[in-house]
């Protein structure tokens, strides 16, 4: 039972309550004058709520009184002198043990001891309990409150307890689930089981939870599990107040967070008697039944009605520009209406919407990955590229089968044959400055969608288990965006398989299988580079769908990158495009070259010249360890 708000019923109860009292009145009347005046019969109409309490608390008729005493010299002003008169004493105007166990019928001891219903519920609290029978009782504020029909969370949660507004309308796949946990719930005997959602879709989750506890008519009192106090004593008390509070309002503990975040989550999921239901995984300890339901992302077709609801405004929204927002980002409902949100405040221009949208929706994708790769902001085109004809359509290819992915996967069927292989993962093997990180820029670039560079001494570990922990936050972090996850000199680890000789080995193992089973189920492009192919496992390459050879450029190559490598606002005398072409070094070597000449330009006041490269080159050279031909640059100026 919530407790209702309509004047009139608060009005009724108001009025049964004060009957309660009078005869409560009476009672310490007739104890002041010696039982002269007699005991009067209780009221035949009591206090809604207050009965209400008393059957879900467990209040035997003494209890319910003494609750009733102790609202009475809140509620009363009359109340704390007559408690005086009856107790003989001016200083004792509050209620007592003592006089309740004097003026009350039905009276026993054991209803205020600490496991009883009054103190371990908190409803009644005891000033000093070194003298329990003269000590000062007085009700709890919230009980109080709660009687007099007026709703006000327990000041000790209202810090950590906060309630979410329901879903207007949830995905069909999510309403299913919302369904079978009420069903669950409504075939469970006795003490329900916690129910476990996890899944992709946390915010989705959250969103079930919700709604579940509306269709059950329940009241969420939700909190983190990392707030949960550790001590002992704290634990204690917030699952009585949580437990007293569902008890009271027809209520369910929703808690967000699993034992990662909360290692004291278990005894608090053990000791809570009420709905409870947990956005996250249970701890393994815990040995109250628990039944788990998986929330996912929104399927893709209901992520296309997601994002026709979300833009509607009132006219039909072009599929030129939701097809590509629905095969790219799998979003949640709540990312799906901020993206939307967003994209509308961005843009005045409905012409200029498609890419208002794309681009807050890459914004809205990149989430935890920010803190664990590294963002790279792509510059480069395609004409940036100098390649053979060959590797250039390689990289066409790729591009091609990123765009149209979701036609062959979705449309016609693919994906229903195993997320295995699905996943489009590219090699691009080649000496160091060959153009394979330009390369990815360039697709990530043509895509429009970001590249993330991964920092692979942040993901291998030294301990057994962790590797494979680290690449599955990264790709379960990329996964909203697709982004195109760049491994750069990964010769480390992807190199051969070794043979097992100990258990390091083993896991060694273990962790390159990991990894190529989440590339090919990854739904973006991920892209390895390499600089030694021929290190690589023959099975790791059979796994891999395009393998891309960047050959060392030719002279006519890198007479190409030396034309298109100057800025076009950078002064400059006249430059031998065919005598730097003979320098024999890679496009990156090529770039590291002209931006030193640059600067040694910068500090000489004057325009770029074949001097300033020369004496770049030598620079170049040097850090390479290559010999330099002095003669063949002598005539440089």
């Amino acid at each position: 039972m919530n407790a209702p708000t309509d004047p009139n019923w608060i009005e009724t109860n108001r009025q049964a309550l004060g009957g309660e009292l009078n005869w409560l009145r009476h009672m310490l009347e007739n104890a002041a004058h010696g039982g002269e005046d007699g005991v009067m019969a209780k009221p035949t109409t009591t206090a809604p709520i207050l009965d209400f309490v008393a059957e879900q608390l467990q209040l035997s008729p003494f209890e319910r009184a003494l609750l009733l005493l102790c609202a009475g010299v809140e509620i009363e002003s009359d109340f704390a002198h007559l408690c005086a008169v009856a107790q003989d004493d001016a200083r004792c105007d509050y209620p007592t043990f003592g006089l309740a166990l004097a003026v009350l019928p039905d009276a026993h001891w054991s209803s205020l001891s600490p496991q009883a219903p009054l103190r371990y519920w908190q409803m009644v609290n005891v000033n000093d309990t070194s003298h329990l029978s003269t000590s000062r009782l007085h009700i709890d504020e919230r009980l109080l409150h709660f009687l007099l029909g007026i709703q006000a969370l327990d000041q000790r949660l209202a810090g950590l307890v906060y309630t979410l507004a329901p879903a207007a309308t949830l995905p069909p796949s999510h309403q299913r689930v919302v369904d079978r946990l009420c069903q669950s719930w409504h075939a469970a005997p006795g003490l329900l089981p916690v129910i476990s959602l996890q899944g992709s879709d946390h915010s989705g989750a959250r969103a079930v939870a919700v709604n579940a506890s509306t269709q059950l008519g329940l009241h969420d009192l939700t909190l983190r599990a990392d707030d949960l106090p550790h001590s002992v004593e704290e634990r204690s008390l917030l699952v009585r107040l949580l437990t007293r509070e569902c008890l009271l309002t027809r209520g369910a503990v929703i808690i967000e967070g699993d034992t990662d975040s909360a290692p004291h989550l278990a005894p608090v999921l053990e000791q809570l008697a009420c709905p409870v239901m947990l956005l996250g995984r249970p701890p393994a300890t815990l040995s109250r039944r628990c039944s788990v339901l998986t929330i996912d992302k929104p399927r893709h077709e209901e992520q296309h009605q997601l994002w026709c609801a979300a833009l509607a405004n009132g006219s039909a929204i072009d599929e030129r520009i939701l097809a590509p927002l629905t095969a790219q980002f799998s979003f949640s409902s709540a990312d799906i209406a901020a993206a939307s949100d967003e994209a509308r405040l961005n843009t005045k221009d409905e012409s200029t919407l498609d890419s208002a949208l794309w681009n807050a929706a890459r914004r809205h994708a990149r989430g935890g990955l920010e803190q664990l790769a590294q963002r790279i902001l792509p510059q480069a085109t395609w004409e940036d590229l100098v390649l053979p004809a060959a590797q250039v359509a390689f990289l066409r290819d790729i591009a091609r089968q990123i765009r149209h992915r979701a036609t062959v996967y979705d449309s016609w069927g693919y994906a229903t044959r195993g997320a295995r292989g699905l996943g489009i993962s590219a090699l691009f093997a080649g000496e160091s400055g060959t153009g394979k990180t330009l390369a990815a820029e360039v697709l990530a670039g043509a895509l429009a969608l970001d590249l993330y560079r991964i920092d692979l001494s942040a993901v291998v570990s030294k301990y057994i288990g962790e590797t494979e922990k680290n690449l599955e936050r990264l790709f379960s972090a990329a996964e909203t965006s697709g982004a195109v996850l760049l491994f750069d000199e990964a010769d480390a680890l992807f190199g051969k398989r070794s043979e097992v000789k100990d258990s390091h080995d083993r896991y060694a193992n273990i962790e390159l299988a990991y990894l190529l089973q989440r590339m090919e189920t990854y739904r973006g492009l991920s892209i390895l580079t390499t600089n030694l192919k021929s290190s690589l496992d023959t099975a790791f390459l059979r796994r891999i769908r395009f393998v891309v050879q960047f050959p060392f450029p030719d002279a006519t190559q890198r007479a190409h990158i030396w034309r298109g490598i100057f800025p076009n606002a950078l002064p400059r005398n006249d430059l031998n495009t065919e005598q730097l072409a003979r320098l024999h070094v890679a496009g990156g070597n090529i770039r590291n070259i002209a931006l030193n000449a640059a600067f040694l330009a910068a500090e000489d006041g004057g325009p770029l010249s074949m001097s300033h490269l020369a004496r770049a080159a030598r620079m170049e050279y040097a850090k390479l360890e290559k010999p330099f031909n002095e003669a063949e640059i002598g005539a440089w100026r």
